[in-house]
């Protein structure tokens, strides 16, 4: 790391936004491909005049830069050795235009965020990669990146309207904007002179012209876009396009316009069972002419992999080894225009062999099993492989009239290295295949038959088939010795004109797309060792990151599973660990929230804050283990503490002022802070019994205002006024679910006090004969699966939405209501129901989109109130005007929601009881 270049770096961005501590360049160091370079300094840029100072400073000191949005990339094109330009949320912007048809967008913004924008429309943006709930706009520009529907038709070189880019020389063009252009013009006349007269002298050789249009033809992101030649005369035409798929070697695009494209919102599946793949393929060239949107082909391999998950068809486990499938899909604006494209898919496939005859569902619930057959391959593949190797997924095309052949070749030649787990599948109406194999890289024998088979497969594609070496992933470092044996010598030469015109000092991304080392996709390989049982599984893909609350502001869950693999490597190399170990107990340990969110994007499962409860309990001692246990015996001693301390807290904020407190405390002191709470009195009501438990939060955080009641007496009140007659367990307020340790790593010690809870929960529910509520989702959660179904368990909203409803009278409050659904909600699935019980008692619901985790995870938000900040720093400017109160399913979220937002965050018990009081009668 070089002292100068940080410190030539600071001169213009802020010092938060300059990166040099050792961990956190290991962290960026990683994308989602199987490369690792360490970056001399990570620059998070907000702006265009920050961009301009990072190029300034590069060519200042003679050192290159990699411009990196979501790092999902798979082929090595998103990491550095020099400076890593990380696209900060200044960029993520959005303007849609009034009709939907075009959309202008930062490289910041995440893709599926962009589609949620643009659905009440009936639109989308045409690239439709499998990580767009996670890349960024910026690299599915700069990647070309496409998926299952778009195809060629509706990538980003095919549906860019303009663009805005800043050039090696900090220069900024606006391709929309006659003024940027002219000014371009004028001060970059050689530059668009040379572009001008390249695609000239390509248009004018007709077998050069003829061999681009016929790459083209099927996806191809190998090299740059030369396509930009022979499509387009105008140079800034040329250089727009270009920019397109040129993984940031050209330039930086700042903002991109998009035509969007139609959302259908009709839709029908079909998975189709083939004896064998040429069946499959040949039903794939008679679908190339149908008004199909997506067709999947899958192996069996890929069949076999998930064919024992419950819910898929039981045809797949007695399918032949030579068998294959196709699932179809077909889209239309309404239910009769998809009958009419059903009948046509028929028509077509008539005649093909198949194993059981062609049905198509327009039911969602069937439509989504079938999916989950092609999502389920590549993380069924991950999850079965040995500890210490990575998964590799690669891309290839080829003519689709050769897809069959192909196939069978790619998977003798899979058979051919040993690579007996791969597993093929593909958006086969563009030829195009992907194969997922597992590699260890740790040996020179195993880096050897990567290398031979990396050899044998580019042989196979471009001279047997003249296909793509990469389909839709990008060149990257991956493919980057192979271009000239795909594309030859003439084409390959232009290529190297074009990365000189635009970027004569070689420092834009050097190594990727064009590399002249032979051996290059061998290079940088990352290491990957065993490291702990739980998160070997990861493959690093970044899925989890946008759900994360610590990301960006310490570290996200695929950068804890890295680091956690460093310091593991270290270890078993003898090396110490150095500044990494002790950045991590802060980066990685008290800022991760644990909330899990994680597991619901990760494709296979991984929830880190499990890894995170595991390294915190290994960290307590003997005597901070005996403390802490003693609190779980002793839980209505701590809870009586707590309500002391907030009382004191209280009357110290009387003497010396809320923000004053809040100041000294670090933040610990919240504004406003909740009361001290109390232990509900039990009431004598007839009716359906019912248990209910008051959690802790409850118990001991009362209401942030004085004379507002408490959360355990409002959820008592409804449950009479709804006919039930409440239980409240004997000793409850001694008791806890045991969350509090289990967040600290002490999972036997949670345990125990799970255990003394299910005692006293069976003893008032009669052995499980009365239902059993809680008024906390975290708690419920964690109740619910300790208990295993031993109980009828609900959480609170659960049972109002199923049990309440019916039986009170409700008047929708007309002024707006902003929801928050926690982490606990999320992943339980019942956030539907949290959504339906709100709905009824509010006309307007707001739910900012932003907002995933409250990042208050228990005590963090008074430990380390940074992470809940960090977490809702999107919150109250999403809140619109008029919108006085909010809520949540959990105490200790609702504190921090309040605190940050500004306006009053409940449990919607609260809001239920008022929408539900009986009229007043007048006499």
């Amino acid at each position: 790391m070089s002292l100068l270049l940080t410190a030539a770096l600071r001169e213009k961005l802020p010092t938060s936004q300059v990166i040099t501590d050792e961990l956190r360049r290991l962290a960026y160091g990683t994308d989602a491909s199987f490369y690792r370079l360490i970056p001399q300094v990570i620059a998070i840029i907000e702006n265009e005049a920050q961009a301009r100072h990072v190029l300034a400073t590069a060519h200042a000191q003679q050192v290159p830069v990699t411009f990196r949005a979501a790092g999902t990339s798979l082929s090595g094109q998103a990491i550095s050795d020099g400076i890593l330009a990380l696209i900060g949320e200044g960029f993520a912007s959005c303007e849609i235009a009034a009709d939907g048809g075009s959309v202008r967008l930062g490289p910041g913004i995440v893709g599926g965020e962009v589609n949620r924008r643009l659905a009440p429309l009936g639109r989308k943006i045409g690239p439709d990669p499998a990580s767009i709930g996670a890349a960024k706009i910026g690299g599915i520009a700069a990647n070309n990146a496409s998926g299952m529907c778009c195809g060629t038709a509706q990538n980003s070189y095919r549906t860019l309207a303009g663009l805005r880019v800043m050039l090696t020389d900090g220069t900024l063009l606006d391709t929309e904007d006659p003024l940027s252009r002219d000014a371009f013009a004028k001060s970059h006349a050689v530059l668009l002179g040379e572009l001008e007269r390249l695609g000239q002298a390509t248009r004018a050789n007709p077998r050069l012209a003829e061999r681009i249009r016929q790459k083209f033809k099927i996806k191809n992101t190998t090299g740059y876009s030369l396509n930009a030649l022979v499509d387009f005369e105008d140079p800034f035409d040329i250089l727009a396009h270009l920019m397109i798929g040129s993984e940031g070697t050209l330039g930086f695009i700042s903002r991109i316009t998009y035509q969007t494209v139609v959302e259908d919102p009709c839709k029908a599946s079909a998975l189709v069972f083939f004896p064998d793949i040429r069946s499959a393929c040949e039903a794939v060239i008679r679908l190339k002419t149908q008004p199909v949107a997506a067709v999947e082909l899958l192996d069996r391999p890929a069949l076999r992999s998930v064919q024992d998950k419950p819910g898929l068809p039981a045809v797949m486990r007695s399918l032949g080894d030579d068998a294959a499938a196709l699932l179809i899909e077909v889209r239309a604006g309404d239910a009769a225009a998809v009958a009419d494209r059903i009948a046509a898919v028929h028509g077509a496939l008539a005649g093909v062999a198949t194993v059981e005859p062609i049905q198509f569902s327009t039911d969602p619930a069937t439509c989504e099993m079938y999916w989950k057959v092609r999502k389920g391959t590549f993380p069924a593949v991950g999850a079965m492989r040995k500890a210490g190797t990575t998964v590799l997924i690669e891309d290839v095309a080829f003519p689709i009239a050769a897809l069959a052949d192909a196939t069978l070749d790619l998977q003798a030649l899979l058979r051919k290295h040993a690579y007996d787990e791969a597993i093929i599948f593909g958006h086969a109406l563009e030829g195009n295949l992907h194969f997922v194999i597992t590699q260890d890289f740790a040996t020179p024998s195993e880096i050897d038959r990567y290398a031979r088979f990396m050899d044998e497969l580019c042989e196979m594609v471009v001279s047997r088939y003249d296909g793509s070496l990469k389909a839709e992933h990008g060149t990257g470092r991956n493919m980057a010795p192979f271009v000239e044996l795909e594309w030859g010598r003439e084409a390959t030469e232009l290529m190297h004109r074009i990365k000189t015109l635009f970027d004569p000092a070689g420092l834009l991304n050097p190594g990727v797309i064009l590399n002249a080392n032979p051996q290059a996709h061998l290079a940088h390989l990352k290491p990957m060792p065993a490291a702990e049982d739980i998160i070997d599984r990861c493959i690093e893909c970044g899925f989890c990151e946008p759900l994360c609350p610590s990301h960006r502001l310490t570290l996200s869950p695929r950068q804890r599973i890295t680091s956690v693999r460093e310091l593991a490597r270290r270890e078993a190399a003898g090396e110490a660990a150095g500044k990494i170990a002790e950045d991590y107990a802060y980066m990685g340990l008290d800022t991760c929230a644990g909330c899990g969110l994680c597991s619901t994007a990760c494709p296979v499962g991984i929830d880190t804050g499990d890894l995170t409860r595991r390294l915190r309990g290994r960290r307590l001692n003997d005597g901070a283990r005996a403390v802490n246990a003693w609190t779980g015996r002793n839980f209505g001693v701590l809870a009586g503490a707590a309500r002391a301390g907030l009382t004191l807290g209280h009357a110290a904020a009387a003497v010396v002022g809320q923000k004053t407190l809040a100041k000294l405390s670090g933040g610990a002191w919240k504004l406003p802070m909740p009361r001290a709470g109390h232990a509900p009195a039990a009431i004598h009501a007839s009716g359906d019994p019912v248990v209910y438990f008051p959690t802790c939060g409850g118990r001991i955080f009362g209401p942030t205002a004085a004379g507002q009641p408490q959360l355990g007496d409002v959820v008592l009140e409804l449950l009479r006024r709804a006919g039930y007659a409440p239980i409240l367990p004997d000793g409850f307020d001694q008791l806890c679910c045991g969350q509090m340790l289990a967040s600290k790593g002490l999972a036997l010690e949670a345990d125990a006090m799970s255990a003394q809870l299910e005692a006293a929960l069976l003893k008032a529910s009669d052995n499980g004969r009365h239902p059993v509520i809680m008024d906390a989702s975290t708690c419920t959660a964690r109740m619910q699966q300790h208990l295993a179904g031993r109980l009828q368990l609900f959480d609170f909203h659960e049972f109002a939405h199923d049990a309440l409803l019916p039986r009170l009278m409700i008047v929708r409050q007309a002024e707006p209501v902003a929801l928050h659904i926690n982490c606990s909600v999320r992943k339980t699935g019942s956030d539907a129901k949290l959504r339906a019980l709100l709905k009824a008692c509010a006309e307007t619901v707001i739910e900012p989109a932003a907002v995933t985790c409250c990042g208050f995870a228990g005590d963090r938000g008074f430990a380390v109130p940074e992470l809940n900040q960090h977490a809702l720093r999107h919150l109250k400017p999403a809140l619109p005007a008029g919108c006085a109160c909010g809520v949540s399913t959990n105490r200790t979220c609702e504190i921090g929601l309040t605190a940050e937002s500004g306006i009053d965050y409940r449990s919607i018990a609260y809001l239920l009881e008022k929408c539900s009081r009986p009229l007043e009668i007048p006499c």
